[in-house]
């Protein structure tokens, strides 16, 4: 196992692997963008031309793409991972997507004989590159066990969740609380603001305060003057994919869910102001027009 594959190399891919080569291990990638791949490349990263030239390579391939539908094309399409993984070889897929994709794709692996775990990661690159990520794993106990010394290179927390499914749910649960948070805490800033306190004083009380929490403590000053980044940790439009997720999973389910929502309309809101492109901790600035101070 000293030869992992990995598919999808954007932002967080390219640096979950270099916690992965600096564990020991030898990766082969692969990114349907090459170029993005070169930092990666120079660092001692290896390429294959295709998801299956990768996993031709390696008993065990992860991946991490941007949606279902991308999962589908690395993992069955005609140049995919399923072509190409040996017997015994395990593929796990690290993307948030709706956990029905996720079944469906296991469902076909193990149909050839092979393994497929999900194991959503939560994290922002930052956290990642920190050593603060966490997973979420489900599918084979067995499989997980077997693979629990990779997947602990790439975090220091991996919980296995269940069956199949339960960890894609379990990340948009996750996903959902995030939101909500970052959410209401541009909401709490903006009527701060209102009421005569200055921004940078609301962001300081805010996290030192019982309601801090990591995503606030490195995502909250980007509301500040010139702080806001220019490569978003997760912009509008990403933020949101995962939030129609939750709203199609709670409707399957019957499940209320009346916070995310209203956090799905503030997404909304940033698109219709143009701030799609920026990270969604801009939904403060949509609260302050709505306020009259923007």
């Amino acid at each position: 196992m000293e030869r992992i594959g990995f598919v999808g190399l954007g932002a967080m891919g390219s640096v979950i692997v270099p916690r992965l080569m600096a564990a020991g291990y030898t990766v082969v990638g692969w990114n349907r963008t090459e170029a993005k791949a070169r930092p990666l490349l120079q660092t001692g990263m290896r390429w294959a031309p295709s998801p299956r030239a990768v996993a031709e390579q390696c008993a065990v391939v992860f991946s991490i793409v941007t949606d279902g539908q991308a999962v589908r094309e690395v993992a069955l399409g005609p140049e995919g991972v399923l072509r190409g993984l040996p017997a015994g070889g395990v593929y796990v897929d690290m993307s948030t997507i709706d956990p029905e994709v996720s079944r469906g794709v296991a469902a076909e692996f193990r149909k050839a004989g092979r393994a497929m775990l999900e194991a959503p990661i939560s994290g922002a690159p930052p956290t990642v590159r920190e050593g603060k990520a966490s997973l979420m794993v489900g599918g084979d106990h067995a499989v997980y066990e077997r693979l629990r010394p990779v997947l602990l290179a790439i975090a220091p927390r991996v919980l296995y969740v269940g069956p199949h499914g339960t960890a894609c749910a379990m990340k948009l649960a996750v996903n959902l609380l995030l939101m909500v948070e970052v959410i209401a805490f541009g909401e709490a800033v903006a009527l701060a603001e209102k009421a005569g306190v200055e921004r940078k004083t609301a962001v300081e009380a805010i996290l030192g305060s019982v309601a801090a929490s990591p995503v606030l403590a490195y995502r909250g000053p980007f509301i500040l003057e010139g702080n806001m980044p220019d490569q978003p940790l997760a912009d509008v439009n990403l933020q949101q994919k995962d939030m129609l997720l939750v709203l199609e999973l709670a409707r399957r389910l019957g499940s209320p869910v009346p916070l995310a929502a209203a956090a799905n309309e503030m997404m909304n809101a940033c698109r219709g102001l143009r701030l799609d492109h920026l990270d969604f901790v801009a939904a403060h600035r949509v609260y302050r027009k709505l306020g009259g101070e923007g």
